[in-house]
């Protein structure tokens, strides 16, 4: 009986079905099993039933029909963010919320969503409605108003159109008359004036910028105590003080990772959409993704400061670069231990460049410990599988969080003391999100909305929300002299880095004493890898200069991955277990 038992508990609890169309629309069939374990009863003490011995327990199933909406026309999508069943598809009204942008605009659906006020009754005059039909129109009421808080807690950032903010106030005017005093309306004040706020702040620094570019050049002194501040370029004379590697190993690594949450804590997940992100080159598309450029300036940059502090000083001798070697190995090891994989990524990154790989007696000088420690750092991010094993260590990161926090929170009590973090490498989803949006049509036959596609792709979006909350449990405090460092580190760009790099060591005929690892190259020129919508041939971008050949020809080639190949790895990810979306009433 056990036996038999382990085997139907072994059997999935959702198998496709097939399709169905109705009314224009192609739902996404399956066939739910529930399993309900039914126990023989038997007579306890005192008369009360009580559950008889496990000989005489058998099992129950029960199947029942579930329906996903898969294609649709945007009347019907938005209809069924209202009407829809949320127990049979509980990910539509999200899914929607989250990717819509990519095919509509926002005041598109809330002219669809919104219904019109009913017009003002004469004065003295009261019109009775049946209790079916007034119960209807309250419930359908009932179901926009639960959307529109969704939607206004969950993507704020959707409303933000100064300076107007015209789809916010159509909101307003909306909750004004069917839920005045609910908490949605409450919600939207609060949006506005926020956005109001931010709003003055701006103006308040633009002023502030304006007058200190009037000042003389001796009088500007550095603002270091915000952490993104830190990160814009400065021209002129660099500032007198210490250099970044003058700090200690925690200190620098604690600061990366202060500015690495800052970042993605404000990152958009609809901009990371591949529709959105892929746009990021074209003519005119300056502003677009905002929060991710700035993650990847943020990546850059790092990756610049270790390029600067390596090869800054060409008259160093290879035991004083190996030094500067180790110490940025230490520091990675320290982000790995904070958990920041992004800082970590582009620590690496730079190590791992040909300017920097290259230098074999550097290398050479550098003791066995930090080598190896550098070894095992960059198998976490092989290219290997479609970078499985950064996959995989990513998921443990969240898997171990997610125990932790069930075992730090007692019943009716908030959780202490959880884990900070995990900051991802944000390239991975970018990467994994355009492949989606290329190899998965936005219509279908029909002029229809590919939804499943939008699906698939709110499973990653929902992963990178769930990493952002999580990320507000680090406690880091500035340190407006590492971050002052930080923003006067010399940045070289790729030509100047490799021309210094053969001005230390001149060319030789291989690399015997630099550690075997594969290159990497810069955030921004991986994704610019990625095949796009009417792009360039792949790797191909106008005014990207190539990148200097290689100097070891006895390394192996390069992997590449075909983007087939690399679809389906990505689509079978996504078919694993993934950490829950987050509810909606």
């Amino acid at each position: 009986m056990e036996r038999a038992a382990g085997k139907e508990l072994a059997l999935k609890p959702l198998q496709d079905w097939g399709e169905e169309t109705e009314d224009g629309a192609v739902y996404t069939v399956s066939l739910r099993r529930q399993r309900s374990q039914r126990l023989s009863p038997g007579t306890g003490p005192g008369g009360t039933q009580s559950p008889s011995p496990a000989a005489h327990t058998f099992l129950h199933y029960r199947t029942s029909k579930v329906r996903a909406l898969r294609a649709a026309r945007l009347e019907r999508l938005v209809r069924e963010l209202v009407s829809g069943d949320r127990e049979q598809d509980p990910g539509f009204v999200p899914a929607f919320l989250a990717t819509h942008r990519a095919f509509v605009p926002t005041a598109r659906v809330l002219s669809l969503l919104l219904p019109p006020p009913p017009p003002p009754l004469p004065p003295g005059v009261q019109i009775r409605k049946t209790e079916g039909r007034d119960l209807s129109f309250n419930k359908n009421l009932r179901a926009v108003v639960s959307v529109l808080g969704s939607w206004l807690r969950d993507h704020p950032q959707d409303f933000r159109d100064p300076p107007a903010h015209s789809d916010l106030g159509s909101i307003r005017t909306f909750l004004g008359w069917a839920a005045p005093l609910g908490a949605e309306a409450q919600e939207a004040e609060k949006l506005l004036g926020g956005f109001l706020e931010e709003a003055d702040q701006e103006q308040k620094e633009e002023e502030q910028t304006q007058s200190w570019e009037g000042l003389p050049r001796a009088a500007q002194i550095p603002r270091p105590d915000s952490p993104v501040g830190c990160l814009e370029e400065e021209e002129g004379p660099l500032r007198e003080g210490p250099e970044l590697l003058d700090f200690s190993v925690d200190k620098v690594a604690e600061q990366l990772t202060l500015m690495d949450v800052e970042l993605f804590s404000r990152v958009r997940p609809c901009e990371c959409l591949g529709s959105v992100w892929s746009q990021r080159d074209r003519p005119g598309a300056t502003g677009t993704a905002p929060t991710v450029r700035a993650t990847v300036t943020q990546f850059n940059t790092v990756t610049g400061c270790v390029l600067g502090s390596v090869l800054g000083a060409p008259g160093l001798a290879p035991s004083q670069r190996a030094q500067r070697l180790e110490k940025w190995i230490r520091i990675a090891q320290h982000c790995r231990e904070l958990r920041n994989f992004s800082s970590l990524r582009a620590i690496l990154s730079a190590l791992q460049s040909n300017p920097i790989y290259r230098l074999k007696r550097s290398w050479g000088a550098l003791s066995r410990e930090p080598l190896s420690t550098f070894r095992k750092l960059s198998q976490i991010f092989s290219d290997e599988n479609n970078h499985l094993s950064s996959r995989e260590i990513l998921s443990q990161e969240e898997a171990t969080e997610g125990s932790q926090e069930e075992d730090a929170a007692p019943l009716g009590s908030l959780p202490s003391k959880l884990p900070p973090g995990p900051i991802p490498y944000l390239g991975t989803f970018l990467t994994d999100l355009v492949m989606l949006d290329t190899a998965l049509p936005d219509m279908l036959e029909g002029d229809l909305i590919n939804f499943e596609k939008r699906r698939k792709e709110w499973e990653i979006l929902a992963r990178i929300q769930q990493l952002q909350r999580r990320c507000q449990n680090y406690c880091l405090n500035p340190c407006p002299p590492i971050l002052a460092a930080l923003r006067t580190q010399h940045q070289l760009s790729e030509e100047q880095s490799y021309r210094i790099s053969r001005v230390i060591e001149p060319p030789a005929a291989s690399c015997p004493s630099s550690p075997r690892i594969r290159r990497r190259i810069s955030l921004t020129k991986r994704l610019r890898s990625c095949p796009k919508r009417e792009a360039h041939p792949l790797g191909e971008v106008p005014g990207t200069p190539h990148p200097p050949p290689p100097v070891c020809p006895q390394r192996p080639p390069h992997p590449v991955l075909e983007s087939r190949t690399l679809l389906l790895a990505v689509l079978q990810l996504l078919q694993g277990p993934r950490a829950p979306a987050p509810s909606y009433p």
